[in-house]
């Protein structure tokens, strides 16, 4: 094997189709869902054209500071007055409109294996894993740093996880790997320990292009054939109030350069970085967004672009953030409407606030699925394991999570109405004063009728005693302990195996990437 060639148009062993068979005992046991109900509208339309326009009065009046040479020399290009004094950039609101409509409406985000492909926008509606926690717990190991073994074991868990469809980020940050390798190790890891679509963080050039060469290797395909095959995401945050720093703008180049998906996502908290008022905050949170996709526009004209929404609001005598609440359920839908407004897919999030996995948080992610849910969302971050305002990922919350994944699933089939279900006959064979368990109609049914969550105990009081009155925790932590000790991983081609050995040992042997920012 050349290690020293640089250019990837090389033939590849086998394609991708030569795969499927391999990849045979991995295949998802259920469908992607889709939402067959019109998404809730938050505001009216006279409404939602105020909140454009606030936006747009925003970026031309106020405008916004771009920390990157070469993304101020494109936007200056395009029209936007650009500071010379400075990195303020002005938005005519021509401009911003002249890039409406060029990202597509719906794309397909490729995994390694092709049976774990997704559709991120229409209808569809994908689940990501918890990401970017910088600690992890369970009941047993209490709450500790991120590091490498737990990383691997919630990969593998999700993996697992059916309501897992896409890998959101690392679902912990494993810190005990030095900063200018880490992503190495924890991509091989992606790879390797799991076949669902991953995503790439834009933290400098170095390791936008280890991912991007990583992801190539692992799909077995060309770089020509990478750049028209959406096969990793990056998830760009600006930093609000009205500031978009510059290995985010690198991010957004070089990604959407190479036809892959950029999720521009402001982190816009009311009261805080933005304003206290849930219009006034969303506005605010359009307009950043509306500068990240001009610029993934003008630099890569129909590259994959999703809409990001992340408004809630902060506890105003502590300062902390809160989540699940009634604002952040109302910015979900909104942020949706927007979303829909300029065709674009729409990014929305699981998230709580709680400690430990109690009552609030199964309550606060309940409210923060229903309003993403609601809001028409089409790639749901933090589905699964997010804890404590994303400053910890757990493994029982993301067996939780699964769970309650699972039933926005079931929810979201379309509801039959016809005379086999309407079950006239059934009735007529049970008739007054008899039960269904026995009849022909329920018998036929029995084992698929009804949703089967995995924590919920429908046993009387009486037998859940004699069980030992297990809770949700208890049955929580032995599911995700049972699965991790059951894991297999799925097959992979031990050449595309290694082959990313050999690039991670290379660009270690470099020294990775600088750690600057």
């Amino acid at each position: 094997m050349d290690l020293s060639a640089e250019t990837s148009d090389r033939p590849r062993r086998r394609g991708r189709e030569d795969r499927r068979g391999a990849n045979a005992a991995s295949l998802p046991a259920k469908q992607q869902p889709r939402r067959p109900f019109a998404p809730v509208a938050a505001v009216s339309e006279d409404e939602l054209e105020a909140v454009h326009n606030a936006a747009l009065q925003i970026l031309e009046e106020i405008g916004m500071d771009v920390l990157h040479a070469e993304a101020k020399a494109l936007l200056k290009a395009a029209g936007a007055d650009v500071d010379p004094n400075s990195d303020r950039v002005r938005f005519d609101r021509g401009l911003i409109e002249s890039k409406i409509g060029l990202a597509p409406k719906e794309f397909t985000l490729h995994a390694r294996n092709p049976a774990r492909n997704v559709q991120i926008g229409g209808n569809h509606v994908a689940f990501c894993s918890v990401a970017s926690a910088p600690n992890v717990a369970d009941r047993a190991g209490g709450r500790r740093p991120g590091n490498r073994k737990d990383y691997q074991n919630l990969l593998r868990l999700g993996q697992s996880l059916d309501a897992v469809h896409v890998w959101g980020g690392y679902p912990v940050e494993p810190a005990d790997v030095h900063a200018s390798i880490r992503h190495l190790d924890a991509i091989y890891d992606l790879f390797t320990l799991s076949d669902k679509p991953i995503h790439a963080y834009s933290l400098g050039t170095g390791r936008n292009k280890d991912a991007l060469e990583m992801t190539r290797i692992a799909m077995q395909v060309t770089d020509e054939q990478l750049n028209l095959q959406p096969s990793l995401f990056t998830v760009i945050n600006t930093s609000s109030p009205l500031r978009l720093d510059e290995p985010m703008c690198e991010g957004i180049l070089r990604m959407s350069e190479r036809g892959q998906v950029v999720v521009l996502t402001p982190f816009t908290l009311a009261g805080a970085m933005a304003p206290v008022t849930i219009a006034g905050a969303v506005a605010q949170q359009n307009a950043e967004a509306l500068v990240g996709m001009v610029i993934a526009q003008t630099h890569a004209p129909g590259s994959p672009f999703v809409y990001g929404g992340f408004t809630s609001n902060v506890d105003m005598k502590s300062g902390a953030p809160a989540f699940g609440t009634p604002e952040y359920m109302k910015s979900a839908l909104l942020g949706g409407q927007l979303a829909r407004r300029y065709g674009l897919p729409y990014r929305s999030s699981n998230t709580n606030a709680a400690n430990t996995v109690d009552a609030q948080a199964a309550y606060e992610s309940v409210f923060s699925l229903w309003g993403a849910i609601m809001g028409g969302c089409n790639l749901l971050m933090h589905g699964a394991g997010w804890m404590e305002g994303g400053l910890h990922a757990s493994f029982e919350k993301m067996v939780l999570d699964a769970d309650l994944l699972d039933m926005v699933a079931e929810f979201l089939k379309p509801l039959k109405v016809n005379d086999d279900e309407l079950a006239i006959e059934a009735i007529r064979e049970v008739g007054p004063r008899g039960h269904f368990f026995g009849c022909a109609h329920t018998q036929s049914r029995y084992r698929n009728a009804f949703f089967a969550p995995m924590i919920s105990d429908w046993r009387n009081y009486e037998s859940w005693r004699e069980a030992g009155s297990p809770t949700a925790y208890d049955t929580a932590e032995r599911l995700f302990q049972e699965r991790l000790a059951a894991f297999e991983a799925p097959p992979i081609d031990p050449a595309v195996r290694e082959e990313l050995e050999a690039f991670v040992a290379r660009r270690k042997a470099e020294g990775g990437v600088p750690t600057d920012y």
